[in-house]
């Protein structure tokens, strides 16, 4: 006879209760996508219009909510969005963060928290080019700061970093973090303050630093005309996802990082290209003016490039040999990028 089996409550894990989700507190995926490409000498990302802004200038990045019935993973969800919302066909695409944002209060009731899963795409130059989908602005219009191209912007030493330091000199009031970094060191990190080197990749690091100090952001638009009163930049803002700036931030940064290590700078390039377009296109992205030369025997002992055999003959110059990108280096270097030098005083 078999012995009956008892059921019994376990003593070591009690009963857990399970208190119901309140209504209305909906999660929802967003999507969202800086997309970067050149144009001429300038690097640009993808935009559309803002809804109900009364900036012109201000805009979206190319975004939308993510539909598990519709989307079988996060990466084609976006490559659908994109085609949809802004008429792009995407390539190369990198899983950048993922941040949380409340819905704004005029939302309405039962408005979900929208956890926005960000990407870096690239494109090729003749997508600029197409009178149809988005919008391509620079994106220097919308940090101003992070342009080096022509030296230290005068932004910087006019505007922002005399505000930060009057910033830092507040009573940041005690670090929740042991060992955390006060104001003032968090400057120099980021910023270069006070002898420290300028690192062009911590281009979130920055915006975001700037978003703490009310320079910009949600702080500086209700601070009204405080101290410390808004840099009036072009605004990336989703009316459900939030402040798209610092995804583009992210996304300069990343690739700032990515093109140093990985052929990823090609994704930006024509087919056939010259040396000097591809050095403008790298200064374009780093900010620095680089040596020509230097440049030269950097991208060619890397063996990143081949020569096609081919000129481009201009008016009043030197016939220019035409490149393009020699795909088995991927295969011969663990980590076949552009070896610039970064860091600036």
């Amino acid at each position: 006879m078999e012995t009956p089996v008892r059921h019994k409550e376990s003593a070591v894990s009690p009963k857990v209760h399970v208190r119901p989700r309140p209504a209305g507190e909906e999660v929802a995926i967003g999507l969202s996508a800086a997309v970067l490409a050149m144009q001429g000498d300038e690097p640009m990302v993808a935009v559309l219009p803002m809804p109900g802004s009364s900036h012109a200038s201000d805009a979206i990045l190319p975004s939308g909510r993510f539909s598990p019935r519709e989307h079988t993973s996060l990466e084609k969800g976006l490559r659908s969005l994109a085609l949809r919302e802004a008429g792009l066909k995407l390539g190369f695409a990198q899983q950048l963060y993922t941040f949380g944002e409340r819905a704004a209060p005029h939302s309405g009731i039962g408005a979900p928290v929208f956890v926005s899963v960000c990407y870096l795409a690239l494109l090729g130059p003749e997508h600029c080019q197409s009178r149809s989908g988005p919008s391509w602005r620079s994106w220097y219009d919308f940090l101003p700061w992070e342009d080096w191209r022509r030296g230290r912007p005068s932004c910087l030493a006019n505007r922002i970093e005399p505000r930060l330091k009057a910033w830092a000199e507040q009573d940041p009031g005690p670090s929740p973090i042991d060992g955390a970094l006060d104001r003032s060191q968090r400057l120099r990190v980021a910023f270069g303050c006070d002898g420290g080197a300028w690192d062009e990749e911590k281009v979130l690091e920055r915006y975001e630093l700037m978003c703490e100090a009310g320079l910009v952001g949600d702080l500086a638009d209700a601070a009204g005309e405080s101290d410390f009163a808004s840099m009036r930049t072009p605004k990336l803002r989703h009316p459900l996802q939030g402040d798209q700036t610092r995804v583009l931030a992210s996304a300069i940064g990343e690739m700032r990082r990515a093109l140093k290590f990985r052929p990823v700078i090609f994704e930006m390039m024509a087919e056939v290209f010259t040396l000097f377009e591809l050095q403008k296109t790298v200064e374009a992205i780093l900010g620095p003016h680089l040596h020509k030369q230097n440049f030269r025997r950097l991208v060619e002992s890397g063996g990143l490039v081949e020569p096609t055999g081919d000129y481009r003959f201009r008016t009043g110059g030197r016939p220019a040999q035409l490149y393009r990108f020699r795909r088995d280096v991927v295969m011969e270097r663990l980590a076949p990028g552009v070896r610039v030098k970064g860091g600036r005083a």
